[in-house]
């Protein structure tokens, strides 16, 4: 929901279609991460230190994921729901703009990060690393 207007925005609205398509169709979470890598910035809580942040992430069966929002609004809602403002409700984040997004959680593969989570705990849905190739090829408009 927008923040400002309380509506569903467009991520929203593909949300819903990823939940409600069949078993086995694709097609509506396509339409999601084309989405996602068209966005002009990613935004992600930051933990660690100011000079030197680092993404916040959770560990999931598949293992450890890149938490990446899609708004700041989004991140600061994320951050208090899983406790990670500071005493007075403040919340540290930081963006990277596109394309330079998915270079950046890519590198974390080194590190052993399996993948990366849309608008956690929130959206939830993630793709492995392997896949951020993908998002870089719909960056010039085409669908893949």
């Amino acid at each position: 929901m927008s923040a400002e207007t309380g509506e569903p925005t467009e991520l929203d609205r593909l949300d819903a279609a990823v939940r409600a398509a069949p078993a086995g169709d694709t097609s509506a979470q396509i339409a999601l991460w084309q989405h996602v890598s068209r966005l002009p910035q990613w935004f992600f809580i930051a933990r660690g230190s100011a000079e030197q942040p680092r993404p916040y992430g959770v560990a999931f069966d598949q293992g450890p994921v890149v938490c990446l929002y899609s708004s700041a609004d989004r991140a600061r809602d994320a951050a208090r729901a899983l406790g990670l403002a500071d005493g007075a409700g403040d919340v540290a984040l930081y963006a990277v703009p596109l394309p330079a997004a998915i270079d950046y959680v890519a590198a974390f593969q080194q590190v052993g990060v399996f993948g990366v989570a849309l608008d956690h705990p929130q959206l939830g849905h993630w793709i492995p690393l392997a896949n951020l190739g993908m998002l870089k090829s719909w960056l010039g408009g085409s669908p893949g």
